[in-house]
Parts: C-alpha cells; sequence; structure tokens
C-alpha cells in the first residue's frame, strides 16, 4: 500500500546536532529553543534529526527514542517536517526505532547503509531497507546515501531503481555525495512525487541545476537565512545572486577546512551563533575547539554580515 500524499518535502532541511549536558547526557531542555531558533532566526522549517551530524550512530537505542518524542513534540505545529533517522548497524534496532517513529508520528525515516558489516551487493542494501521500511509502512521513507563515510559504494541511482518496486513508501534521498553524476541520474530516473535532496552544503547550487528538490545540511542550523536567499535568487532565475552567494558560502567552508572543520567544531560553531547550550560532542568526538569556532565565526561575519547577538552572552 503507498503511503498516502504529505506535504513535499522541499526546501532546506536542518541535520540538527544533539543537545548534551557538560557530562555527555542528551539534553532534552534545549530542544523547544532550538526549534525555535530554526524557524525565527532562520527561516528553516524542516529538519533531520538522529542523523550524522546528530551523532546518531554513538547513541543508544532509547535515546534515540526519547529524543525523536521530543523533537516531535516541539516541532509540532511550528515545523513542516520532522525526518527521524533510524538507521544502525542492528536490522532490529532499525526496525524497533521506525515502529516508534511511526507511533510518534514523525512525518518521514530515513535509513544510512550499515558501515560494520557491509551490504555485498545492491540487492543486499536493499532488503536491509526494505526490512526496516516494512516495519512502519505508512511513514515516507528515505534513503540516506553518504559513501564516503559508510565506505558503501553502491551507486544510489542503483537503489531508487531497485526501492520503487521494493519499498512502497518510499517517497526519496537524501544524497550527501559529490558525485553529481549519479545524483543527476537519481533526479532523472526518479518518479515526479519522490523527493531528492542534495546533501553538500558548499556545492548546493550545482545539485539545485541538477534538479534537487531541497537540500539537508549542518550548515542550515546557522546559515538557513543565507542559503533561503540562494534559493529565492535560483527560483527568480537570478544566477548571478545566486553564485554569489554560493561562492561566499564556499569562500567560508573552505576556510574552514582549512581549520580542520570537523563534527565537534561545527557543533561549538552552532553553540557561538546561536547561544544555544549544545554541550560537548559524545566520545570518541573530542571537545570543538572554541578558538578555531570563533575564527570561523568572524569569517562568516566578514563574508556574509552574520552577526551573533548572543555570543557575549555566551562568554565567547
Amino acid at each position: 500500500m503507498a503511503v498516502p500524499p504529505r506535504k513535499p518535502l522541499t526546501g532546506l532541511v536542518a541535520a540538527t546536532f544533539t543537545p548534551m549536558t557538560a557530562k555527555g547526557d542528551v539534553n532534552l531542555s534545549v530542544i523547544g529553543q532550538y526549534v525555535d531558533y530554526l524557524v525565527e532566526k532562520q527561516g528553516v522549517y524542516s529538519i533531520f534529526v538522529n542523523g550524522t551530524t546528530g551523532e546518531g550512530m554513538s547513541l543508544s537505542v532509547d535515546e534515540r527514542k526519547v529524543l525523536a518524542e521530543e523533537w516531535c513534540r516541539q516541532g509540532k505545529g511550528k515545523m513542516d517536517h520532522v525526518i527521524v533517522h533510524v538507521g544502525c548497524l542492528s536490522l532490529r534496532e532499525s526496525q524497533e526505532l521506525a515502529r516508534h517513529a511511526a507511533g510518534i508520528r514523525a512525518d518521514g525515516i530515513s535509513v544510512i547503509s550499515p558501515s560494520f558489516f557491509k551490504p555485498p551487493s545492491t540487492s543486499a542494501l536493499l532488503q536491509f531497507l526494505q526490512e526496516v521500511a516494512s516495519a512502519a509502512p505508512h511513514v515516507p521513507f528515505y534513503y540516506y546515501h553518504l559513501p564516503d563515510v559508510t565506505g558503501v559504494k553502491i551507486s544510489a541511482q542503483a537503489v531508487l531503481q531497485g526501492a520503487q518496486e521494493l519499498i512502497p513508501s518510499f517517497q526519496g534521498l537524501k544524497f550527501s555525495s559529490r558525485d553529481l553524476l549519479d545524483f543527476g541520474q537519481c533526479v532523472h530516473s526518479s518518479p515526479r512525487s519522490w523527493q531528492i535532496l542534495y546533501g553538500v552544503d558548499e556545492q548546493l547550487l550545482s545539485g539545485l541545476v541538477m534538479g534537487a528538490h531541497g537540500a539537508v545540511g549542518s550548515t542550515y542550523n546557522y546559515m538557513g537565512s543565507v542559503v533561503n536567499g540562494m534559493l529565492a535568487a535560483f527560483e527568480k532565475g537570478d544566477l548571478a545572486q545566486a553564485r554569489k552567494i554560493q561562492f561566499q558560502m564556499q569562500e567560508v567552508l573552505s576556510f574552514a577546512f582549512q581549520l580542520g572543520f570537523d563534527l565537534a567544531v561545527n557543533k561549538q560553531l552552532m553553540l557561538v551563533l546561536s547561544g544555544l547550550p549544545l554541550g560537548p560532542p559524545r566520545l570518541p568526538l573530542l571537545q570543538g575547539s572554541q578558538e578555531r569556532a570563533k575564527q570561523i565565526r568572524d569569517k562568516l561575519e566578514r563574508t556574509l554580515g552574520l552577526l551573533t547577538p548572543n555570543c557575549c552572552a555566551m562568554g565567547v
């Protein structure tokens, strides 16, 4: 049975950070403020939770459940979409999280490929995805393609071709790869009802030109208002303005990568820019460098004109 039509998942989707206490416990008390910040300050109305940016693979199943519940509760009436990543190394745990997401009325679920015992073929990966999707058959299902992290080199296009027949709830793809050939073929060969979302922030304009319906990324947590300007320019056909904004983003991110921009520094940067008490990442990641985050913040302000009114209050 196909999933009933819902509002299309388009535009910007923030891949959210998971708030932690200083001791490394999940901090649910921040999530309401976080949702308001995205809506009011960034103009971002969809979120992707418990994914890579959210350190989902470092969280227990119980932690992922309570986080998903709180994101859905706080997002109700404010967010257009709360997509819950339910991928695990264990099929049974992925199914458990999928059923839970259905029970809390998440707007969609997403699954990354297992990355320890890797699927040896497209067929094996599709069987895994099918089994997870079958645990929540009425919830829109999105495949999360992240080959540089998972080490699974199966093309996204091959997965999509098989998914159309095997997974009735399949609704699209989060494509986090720089392979624009594969991405273009995904857009070209997909049904119009699917949403193909691009996941490399510094190349988003390329994804839009290839036909992306939207984007999922960590930088949209704090650069959403700027990137929304690029989307608006692109939709108007003002390619010069869209390029200008993309090049500015690339300048900032290139600078950040030279400083060792990883998830820990990214989370620290979000704290500096938003003032939200997000805490440290969980081991084995180490606390992000505050000095690097401040350098990137300064570059953001010089290049994109972003202001950080909360920085003084946070002592940074």
